[in-house]
């Protein structure tokens, strides 16, 4: 179906008049509402008074917005399950850990390390004094065995495979139901 002078004719003015795509659509027939959205597009038909606005007889009035009562978005002090499992330190646990003394004449970098010297970085990168460790290395790990403990830390018991820990419960908390209501 194509779009004639006189279909265009009585698109137009049914669009003036306020209808809708699809009551257009269903008058002029053969034609879809996405059809007739499409050529008021072409036509530049757009700025027309929409119906509802006109048929009102009665003035919108604002209403008074009223200060409504919000939901906090922070009322949950987190996930309680898992709360018996974190006990905070005054100071976080730093582990100190004794580093091998390296002679001046043993410290190498790392251009010239062999296949069999340690790895293991000593010192900050950016100062002068950066040298690798350089002891024979354990076969099959690129560190000696001083820094080979150090590096590899047997893997701890996870926290399913843990003995459960015992969890302080107030007195209040330790009472059935039935005996608070009789109390």
């Amino acid at each position: 179906m194509s779009w004639t002078d006189e279909r265009v004719e009585l698109l137009t003015k049914l669009w003036s008049e306020g209808l809708s795509a699809s009551q257009i659509a269903g008058r002029l027939g053969g034609v879809t509402r996405n059809a007739v959205i499409g050529k008021v597009h072409r036509l530049g038909l757009s700025g027309r008074a929409t119906t509802s606005r006109l048929n009102s007889s009665r003035p919108r009035t604002r209403i008074a917005s009223s200060r409504r009562a919000t939901k906090s978005r922070f009322a949950s002090p987190g996930n309680l399950a898992l709360r018996a499992l974190y006990h905070p330190d005054a100071e976080p646990f730093v582990p100190h850990f004794e580093e091998l003394e390296i002679p001046v004449a043993e410290r190498k970098t790392l251009q010239m390390l062999t296949e069999s010297s340690c790895r293991w970085p000593i010192g900050d990168p950016q100062q002068p004094d950066f040298h690798f460790c350089n002891r024979s290395k354990v076969p099959g790990l690129p560190y000696c065995e001083f820094h080979a403990r150090r590096a590899f830390q047997p893997p701890q018991p996870r926290r399913r495979e843990r003995p459960p820990m015992e969890v302080a419960v107030p007195a209040s908390a330790s009472k059935p139901e039935k005996e608070k209501l009789s109390a």
